[in-house]
C-alpha cells in the first residue's frame, strides 16, 4: 500500500454506527504573535509545547497577514476577504452594515452542523463585531470573555519605585491580581471546561489568547525563561501562552477528541521588537505582517510515512516545513476542505457586488496532502498582499497616524511579498470608493530578502533595479488573483 493511499485512508473516521464522523476543529489565535517560536528557529524562544505540536504538523514558514492591526486582520481572515473588500481598516464599524453580510468561518461551520464556541479574543471586541462577537450569526452559544479582562490597564505593575502603577512591562503575582487571576488563565479554564462536555455534534472551538499583546502582563515566574526589557517581556509572555497552549492540548488529548481534531495555530499579525525603530505593529514590514501558521491534521501530518513521503530532513522540531507563500485569508477555505464539513468555497468574483459566501484566499489542503489532494490541482501563490493606511506623510498624534479612521485616510501602502522581494507603493487612496489611485505614487520601498531579510536597505531608487521595480509594480497593480499559479 502506497504512503499516499495510507494517508487518504486516515481521512474517513467512522463511529460505531458506521457513519462518517466530521472532524472537530481547535482554532488557536494568539494576539500580536510574530514567529518568535522555537519551531521557527528563534533561538531566544522557549516554546516547548508549540514545538511539540509543530512536530506533528505542517509549519508554514512564509505566512502573512493582510493588515497589521487586530480588528482589520481578524475581520479579514474570519471572512476570507481582503481589507479593500471588507472596507474596514480600523476598529470603528461593523462589516455586515458597511460592506456586506459576509458569511464568517464559524458561521459556515455552524450552518453545517457544528457547535461553534468562541473563548477569549477571536473577533475584535466592540463595534467592529457589533458589540456581540458577531452574534447570533457565528456562534452556537454566547462567547466567553474572561472577567479579569476589565482590569487590563489597572495600576498593578511594580516598577523601580516599588509602587503599583501602569506600565508596558508588567510581570505580576497572579494571586495578588484583581480577581486573583489573569484573562488568559480564565480563557484556558473555559476552554478546558468546553472540552470536558459531552456532545453529539462536531465542534469548532476558537480560543483567542490576549498575550503577548501589550501591556505585557504575565505571571512573574516566566521571566526566568528569557533575557531583557521589552524583548525579554515579549518572549516571557510568549512562553506563558505556550504553557497555556500545552495545558489546552493536554486536555484535548485526555478525551476522545485527540484523533479526530484538526488543530490550527496562528497569530493575527506580527510585532516589531525595535526593528526599524518601532515597538509594535502598524506597518507593512515583514516583522509586522509575517505570522506563524501551524496546521495539524490527525492521521495525516503525524504519521511516519508522511515524513518519508515528503523527504523531510531528520528534525527534532517538526516533520514538515512548507516554504510556500500563504496568507491568513487562506485559513477559511483550508479548514472547509480539511474538515469535509460541506461544499468547498468558490473564489470570489472580481465584481463590485460579491456573494455572501466565497473566498479571496485558496485552500492549503493540497499543500498539506502533497500528492494532489483528491486529484485536485495545487494553487500556489507568486506573492502575498498586505496593506496599511496613513492619514498623512509624517507621523502624527492627531490624527493618529497608526490607527486612522476611514475618514482620515489619505494614503494606502500596498505591499507585495514574493519569494525574494518585498515591494511597497504608497499611493493616494480614494476612500469614497475604497480604491487606490495608482497614478499618484508618493513613495516606494523595495527590499531584497536574499541579502537583506531584515528589510533595512530600501533599493527602490537604484537605477539598475528600474526594470525589477517596474515588474513588481505591475504585479502589485494586477492584484492577488493574478499572482496565483496552478500546478
Amino acid at each position: 500500500m502506497s504512503s499516499v493511499v495510507r494517508c487518504l485512508l486516515f481521512l474517513v473516521i467512522v463511529n460505531s454506527t458506521g457513519k462518517a464522523v466530521k472532524k472537530n476543529i481547535l482554532f488557536i489565535i494568539v494576539d500580536d504573535l510574530r514567529p518568535a517560536l522555537g519551531c521557527y528557529n528563534d533561538v531566544n524562544a522557549h516554546t516547548p509545547h508549540i514545538n511539540a505540536l509543530a512536530k506533528k504538523s505542517v509549519v508554514f514558514k512564509h505566512a502573512f497577514a493582510q493588515q497589521a492591526l487586530c480588528a482589520p486582520s481578524r475581520n479579514s481572515f474570519l471572512t476570507s476577504r481582503r481589507p479593500d473588500s471588507i472596507r474596514l481598516y480600523d476598529f470603528y464599524s461593523y462589516w455586515r452594515e458597511t460592506a456586506g453580510n459576509f458569511t464568517t468561518l464559524p458561521q459556515y461551520f455552524k450552518q453545517n452542523g457544528y457547535h461553534t464556541m468562541s473563548i477569549g479574543k477571536i473577533f475584535h471586541p466592540g463595534i467592529s463585531s457589533n458589540y456581540s462577537d458577531d452574534q447570533p450569526y457565528s456562534w452556537s452559544e454566547e462567547p466567553f470573555h474572561p472577567p479579569t479582562e476589565q482590569y487590563r490597564d489597572s495600576p498593578v505593575c511594580h516598577g523601580t519605585s516599588g509602587q503599583p502603577g501602569r506600565n508596558l512591562i508588567c510581570p505580576v503575582s497572579v494571586e495578588l491580581q484583581p480577581g486573583k487571576s489573569l484573562p488568559d488563565l480564565q480563557s484556558l479554564e473555559a476552554a478546558k471546561k468546553f472540552l470536558r462536555e459531552k456532545r453529539e455534534e462536531p465542534f469548532l472551538l476558537a480560543v483567542g489568547f490576549h498575550k503577548p499583546h501589550i501591556p505585557l502582563k504575565f505571571p512573574r515566574e516566566y521571566l526566568d525563561e528569557t533575557s531583557k526589557l521589552i524583548r525579554q517581556s515579549y518572549y516571557a509572555a510568549t512562553s506563558y501562552i505556550d504553557d497555556l497552549i500545552g495545558q489546552l492540548l493536554k486536555e484535548l488529548n485526555s478525551h476522545n477528541w485527540k484523533n479526530n481534531t484538526i488543530i490550527i495555530l496562528t497569530g493575527d499579525h506580527g510585532w516589531s521588537l525595535g526593528e526599524h525603530g518601532e515597538w509594535s505593529k502598524y506597518s507593512n514590514f515583514e516583522v509586522s505582517v509575517r505570522v506563524p501558521l501551524i496546521i495539524h491534521v490527525p492521521g495525516i501530518t503525524d504519521v511516519p510515512d508522511y515524513v518519508k513521503t515528503n523527504e523531510v530532513p531528520n528534525s527534532s522540531v517538526h516533520p514538515s516545513i512548507s516554504n510556500a507563500i500563504v496568507e491568513l485569508v487562506d485559513i477559511f477555505p483550508t479548514l472547509v476542505e480539511l474538515s469535509e464539513a460541506g461544499d468547498l468555497l468558490q473564489q470570489c468574483p472580481d465584481t463590485e457586488r460579491q456573494p455572501t459566501l466565497c473566498t479571496e484566499g485558496v485552500s492549503l489542503a493540497p499543500l498539506i496532502y502533497k500528492a494532489g489532494w483528491k486529484g485536485k490541482f495545487t494553487t500556489r501563490k507568486k506573492a502575498a498582499f498586505s496593506q496599511y493606511p496613513r492619514p498623512g506623510m509624517y507621523p502624527t498624534l492627531k490624527p493618529n497616524s497608526d490607527k486612522p479612521h476611514l475618514s482620515q485616510i489619505e494614503y494606502m501602502g500596498y505591499s507585495l511579498r514574493t519569494h525574494t522581494h518585498r515591494y511597497t507603493e504608497w499611493v493616494y487612496f480614494q476612500k469614497q470608493i475604497f480604491q487606490p489611485d495608482w497614478t499618484k505614487v508618493v513613495a516606494r520601498e523595495l527590499y531584497d530578502h536574499t541579502i537583506d531579510p531584515l528589510e533595512d536597505l530600501n533599493l527602490a531608487d537604484r537605477p539598475q533595479l528600474h526594470d525589477l521595480v517596474h515588474m513588481l509594480s505591475a504585479q502589485l497593480h494586477a492584484g492577488w488573483r493574478h499572482s496565483l499559479a496552478t500546478e
